[in-house]
């Protein structure tokens, strides 16, 4: 049974998979690419870098979608063809039969993970790398101007309590991915400013791990808060944190990053106090693993629902496909919308329509199997 349930699955399963990447890369990205080759003299030959770099992201776009239309059409087919009955006075209950499903899902599952984590994320930085250089695209994540970067230490009190407090403000004019320019350091020495370091050009110094400033002058302040003393300098090298550096250099959206790459991001955000975007970053991460799940999710409600006794033509499977995959990304959508401002926790904002899909095609199967 199962062997042969699964040589039902697997062959729409490729060609729809097939199917909705190319849809989705057609319709996402053709448009816009042919209005910036005729507008802005994008090279036809970088409009197709780009078009083969965006592949991938809809490829993951389309392995769970598939699953969901190849088991609504093969447990309709089966549902509509009485052999799900044939399989029930067998003593084979629609539980057990769903495993060829639930196999599937998983192992989709688990390529989709591997998938986003390995090739999409390097793929779209490799793309809007493109769009950046050639059209000189504004990089919304790239922190090339205006660079705040506050470093904070722990300060043990003396009834055990610990205390943040600010050891250093990090301030960059500019920033073009090697040099900063037009630079002011603040430091303090425990609770008292220390002093005040001004530079044209700074760099990090990834041999020595440690700043190379250039053309500045440090201000030495008293212990009363008054100025004391001013050093120039034309090479100068400062113990700051490297997080600064890393920060700006980051220059990649939440879609461009893998795991690794968005949890070092958001500890490099907590350590700057930006409490916003590690919200952000938190329900961004549970969202990247919640989302292979879905697969599984997909697996379940299209087999509850194919098994259904109707008839159930491709038309209408493909119309359902569409209805679930809107309905899922809708509830999605508002469960990391109430996970970002703080209604729902990260967790329970990403997985919360996992659970909810679960859940609705289990009871369409108990009420069934009842």
């Amino acid at each position: 049974m199962d062997r042969y349930i699964a040589t039902q699955l697997i062959p729409p399963y490729i060609l729809s998979v097939g199917l909705f990447t190319s849809m989705g890369v057609a319709i996402a990205n053709l448009s816009d690419l042919s209005n910036k080759v005729l507008e802005y003299d994008l090279p036809i030959v970088d409009a197709l870098k780009i078009l083969l770099y965006r592949v991938p992201e809809f490829f993951s776009y389309a392995l769970p979608i598939s699953v969901l239309l190849t088991t609504l059409m093969t447990y309709g087919r089966l549902s509509s063809e009485s052999e799900l009955i044939a399989l029930r006075s067998c003593g084979i209950s629609l539980w057990r039969a769903t495993i060829p499903a639930v196999m599937l899902s998983l192992i989709v599952t688990g390529l989709t993970f591997i998938f986003n984590e390995c090739v999409v994320p390097e793929t779209n930085y490799r793309a809007t790398g493109i769009l950046v250089k050639v059209l000189h695209e504004e990089r919304h994540f790239w922190q090339n101007k205006d660079i705040f970067y506050p470093n904070y230490e722990q300060i043990k009190l003396p009834n055990g309590q610990t205390l943040r407090q600010l050891k250093s403000l990090f301030y960059a004019e500019k920033f073009d991915g090697q040099k900063m320019q037009s630079l002011t350091i603040i430091n303090w020495l425990g609770e008292r400013l220390n002093e005040i370091v001004v530079s044209d050009t700074a760099q990090w110094n990834s041999d020595q791990n440690i700043w190379d400033f250039f053309d500045g002058t440090v201000y030495l302040i008293d212990g009363n808060a008054a100025y004391k003393e001013a050093v120039t300098f034309k090479h100068q090298q400062f113990p700051l944190p490297k997080e600064a550096f890393e920060f700006a250099s980051q220059g990649r959206s939440p879609y461009e990053m893998n795991l690794f790459q968005a949890v070092q991001y958001k500890n490099l955000l907590q350590e700057s106090g930006d409490t916003k975007n590690v919200r952000f970053f938190e329900v961004r991460i549970q969202q990247k693993i919640a989302f292979p799940f879905i697969c599984l999710v997909f697996g379940v409600m299209g087999a509850a629902i194919g098994a259904k006794p109707q008839q159930m033509s491709r038309g209408t499977s493909l119309g359902l496909t569409v209805g679930i995959v809107f309905a899922y990304y809708m509830v999605n959508f508002f469960t990391g919308s109430f996970g970002m401002i703080g209604l729902l926790s990260p967790s329970m904002a990403a997985w919360l329509p996992n659970f909810f899909g679960v859940g609705i095609g289990g009871w369409i199967l108990k009420k069934l199997e009842g």
